[in-house]
């Protein structure tokens, strides 16, 4: 399958960044825009509790998900933005981890944010993006 998405990456800039700077699709390609993925199960719930690595893997696989329903996949991604609700890095940096880990080479440009505290109770990470899909 032919992907939209070409990933740009800077000869210039630090190369300690986890992701690509840059990234492009053609004029053709149909973009999707979709809502922050928060670790939602299907009862509604927020889950797992007070995990930040935890969430972070449950708002990925709902993004998956929601994806898979829009006809496109994590490798469609064109641009994210993950958001954690907390003033502590290492709280950033475990939800980072594993979003970073799930992703592996379709490392796509990124920008991760501490926020005072997202939508739902208890939630602690979300995650928007935009994906790109030749049809």
């Amino acid at each position: 399958m032919s992907r939209a998405v070409t990933l740009i990456r800077s000869r210039t800039l630090s190369d300690i960044a986890e992701y690509a700077y840059a990234a492009t699709a053609p004029a053709e390609a149909r973009l999707l825009f979709l809502a922050g993925a928060c670790p939602l199960t299907p009862g509604g719930e927020i889950a797992p509790a007070d995990d930040y690595a935890g969430q972070a893997a449950a708002a990925v696989e709902n993004l998956r998900i929601a994806l898979k329903e829009a006809g496109a996949d994590l490798g469609d991604l064109i641009s994210t933005r993950v958001l954690v609700a907390s003033s502590r890095r290492e709280d950033l940096v475990a939800a980072w981890e594993v979003y970073r880990d799930i992703m592996g080479d379709h490392d796509v440009p990124s920008t991760l944010m501490g926020v005072t505290v997202l939508g739902y109770t208890g939630q602690l990470v979300e995650i928007e993006a935009v994906a790109a899909v030749l049809d």
